[in-house]
């Protein structure tokens, strides 16, 4: 009978609404703005002036603990990246346990503990919040640093610095920094091999004493615990954390751009370039522009229903994706619009992101395209509010920028205030496309020279990967008629001549190396064999096992990674003939090789050559080759979504080769979509005409 009922009531609704006339023309009128509850965060101060927030969250047995400092530190200056090494440094011993016994505390109790420069952070089960707090403490106020656990740190990052120098964002967002802040900024200061390699155990130290002190910490602990657990924790064992006087650093100000500049990285063989729209803005937190801006940048490019988002790859299908940001930040805040492109269409990705700032500017959006991305942000403003986390950093954020105290509960009201006629405003004071950086990584002379119609100057100006300026005119002019022939036989008598090459019957080199990926250095041996006219096989071994080989019998191949093997496609064995023949350079017309002589450029600030190569399968590579000595010292090529580099250098005679040289030491670059990789190799051993067995390339 209940269900019977039901089912009648259900009927009756429906014959009811469909009774009623609906004008679907008419749009439902936005309800008030929810009024929104945070999560009580209760505070209280030690007397050494660390200003504690607590939020009990008692759903789950949990507890986490975050320190912040609120500190202006001096610039790093000409030992920039020291500060990034605090991260590992704090976690790899105190004064009252060793890096070993640290970490073997932590992991008993299942907690996680990491460390920045500007604080740490910290969570475990609710039984354990006595023990984190006592880790974190030791690591907050006893800190010590040793030297050898620096070495390691400056070796990782020097290795993550080579494997990024390739790498198009990494590069793209050095430039930008410097563009935007200019390098006595502490947003501008970029590490590089130099400046890390300056870093001193002692730089590191003095940062710590200095400013991690309790009367510029904020702490939150949120999740299964009291106000008064917390209290009780805190003051046992953060009380005797001594405070000091901090001292203010003041830093320079860029300025604003006053006209729209071009500023072009080179990335050679690159065949998608990468983008910024950007300039430095101020904005700070919690003044009422703020919520209106980012309601302005949401319509330009803050997500997937962007504007640029829309254009660009929606409608051209020039991109995966394209957003922009407009940040707040005490110091100097900063606008960027990205995209990421085919070479082809640089220059129109770059007029469309231009041409969307300005329409933002000129033409008011439609309510209803502004009430479309209210509610989105509505939407993530509320999830956000689930994470008590998120309510702890409120609390800090409130006290820390001086903000109104009821900033975040008043925070969707304000926000479903904002009109047509603010986010024109906020386009006119914060959007910009007549004063802006327009930062490019890319290839030079494919795409470049077609972005001169945006710069206010018609001069592009030229970076390396690390915001240095590049001289325009780095490289002299060809030689008149000087062809790629001329260049190749030139090679030829640099590393031997025509004789000597062609004495070699089978050639083997052993060399040591590493394989650095991800800050990590893995030890290499490489070896390589040929054996003419046109046997090869290259063996990569690692981690006690092999990592990759390649063989060629001279009709037949495969390819072998970590045990996975793969046979040589047919269209694949012409380029691995090729490869595998030790006398290519003289008869590359035979292996249907073409060279084309393109112009002159500097490598390691020599001249060198610039010879586009095409091979019989019409993939392009590019070849440089010094022009004062003869010997090949670079080739980039691209293969499968990823720009290969190999570098030459210390080219030696071979013993009993009758002048034979070899270049004794290579560095590959290997950069993709996911970053890059970098292996270097110094050769140890090199044998000529030994006899090698028809079976080692089986």
């Amino acid at each position: 009978m209940k269900k019977l009922t039901l089912s009648i009531f259900t009927i009756a609704l429906a014959l009811s609404a469909s009774a009623q006339k609906l004008d679907r023309s008419i749009r439902p009128k936005a309800g008030p703005a929810p009024e929104i509850k945070l999560g009580d965060a209760e505070s209280f101060t030690l007397p050494n002036g660390l200003k504690v927030f607590v939020v009990e969250k008692h759903k789950l047995p949990v507890v986490s603990c975050s320190i912040q400092l609120d500190i202006k530190p001096a610039l790093e200056g000409e030992k920039t990246g020291y500060r990034s090494m605090l991260s590992d440094l704090l976690t790899s011993g105190t004064k009252t346990r060793s890096n070993e016994e640290l970490n073997k505390q932590i992991d008993f109790i299942g907690a996680n503990i990491n460390a920045s420069d500007e604080g740490m952070y910290g969570s475990c089960l609710k039984k354990h919040a006595a023990k984190l707090m006592e880790l974190m403490s030791d690591i907050a106020i006893n800190s010590d640093f040793k030297q050898d656990e620096l070495d390691k740190i400056k070796k990782r990052t020097l290795s993550g610095l080579e494997a990024n120098k390739n790498e198009p964002d990494d590069m793209l967002n050095n430039v930008s920094a410097v563009l935007n802040f200019g390098k006595q900024h502490p947003y501008g200061e970029v590490p590089t091999d130099v400046t890390v390699g300056k870093v001193t155990l002692a730089d590191c130290k003095k940062y710590y004493e200095t400013y991690f002190r309790p009367n510029v910490a904020y702490m939150a602990l949120v999740g299964d615990i009291t106000v008064a657990e917390a209290k009780q924790l805190v003051e046992k064992h953060f009380g005797a954390w001594k405070k000091a006087d901090v001292p203010v650093a003041t830093y320079s100000d860029a300025g604003a751009v006053t006209s729209t500049q071009v500023a072009f990285v080179p990335r050679e063989a690159a065949v998608q370039s990468v983008i910024n729209v950007t300039y430095a803005i101020d904005l700070k937190p919690g003044t009422p522009d703020v919520i209106k801006a980012r309601v302005t940048n949401s319509i330009l490019g803050g997500g997937s229903n962007g504007r640029l988002f829309l254009n660009l790859r929606e409608k051209h299908g020039w991109t995966y994706g394209s957003y922009s940001s407009i940040n707040n930040d005490e110091l100097k805040a900063h606008f960027t619009a990205y995209a990421k492109c085919r070479n082809v269409v640089t220059d129109s990705s770059v007029g469309e992101i231009l041409a969307e700032m300005r329409k933002l500017q000129s033409e008011k959006v439609s309510q209803e395209e502004l009430q479309n991305h209210l509610n989105n942000i509505s939407g993530t403003f509320a999830m956000g509010l689930e994470s008590p986390q998120t309510v702890a950093q409120y609390a800090i954020n409130i006290e820390r920028y001086h903000m109104p105290k009821d900033y975040y509960q008043n925070y969707l009201k304000n926000l479903n205030a904002v009109t047509v006629d603010d986010v024109n405003e906020m386009a006119k004071k914060y959007i910009n496309a007549d004063k802006a950086n327009i930062v490019v990584v890319g290839n030079k002379g494919d795409v470049d020279k077609t972005l001169v119609k945006y710069d206010a100057d018609g001069k592009i100006d030229y970076y390396d990967n690390y915001g240095n300026p590049l001289k325009a005119s780095e490289s002299k002019a060809l030689p008149a008629n000087l062809t790629a022939a001329e260049v190749i036989k030139k090679y030829i008598a640099s590393i031997g001549g025509e004789k000597a090459i062609t004495s070699i019957k089978d050639i083997k080199t052993v060399g040591k190396g590493t394989l650095s990926v991800q800050g990590q250095e893995i030890p290499l041996t490489i070896t390589e064999m040929k054996k003419a006219p046109n046997k090869m096989m290259s063996k990569l071994e690692g981690m006690g096992m092999t990592l990759s080989k390649n063989v060629f019998d001279g009709t037949k191949g495969y390819q072998e990674q970590q045990g996975q093997k793969k046979d040589m496609t047919p269209e694949e064995i012409p380029g691995a003939k090729a490869e595998a023949d030790i006398a290519a350079e003289l008869h590359a017309d035979k292996l249907g090789i073409k060279r084309t002589l393109t112009g002159m450029d500097k490598v390691n600030d020599a001249d060198a050559y610039v010879v586009e190569v095409i091979n019989a399968k019409g993939d392009k590579s590019t070849e440089y080759y010094d022009a004062a000595t003869g010997y090949r010292v670079k080739k980039v090529e691209n293969n499968e979504g990823a720009t290969q580099t190999i570098e030459y250098n210390d080219y030696k005679e071979i013993s009993g080769s009758g002048g034979y040289k070899i270049p004794n030491s290579l560095k590959m670059t290997i950069s993709m979509q996911g970053g890059s990789m970098v292996i270097s190799e110094k050769v140890e051993t090199a044998e000529v005409n030994k006899g090698i067995a028809d079976t080692e390339f089986n």
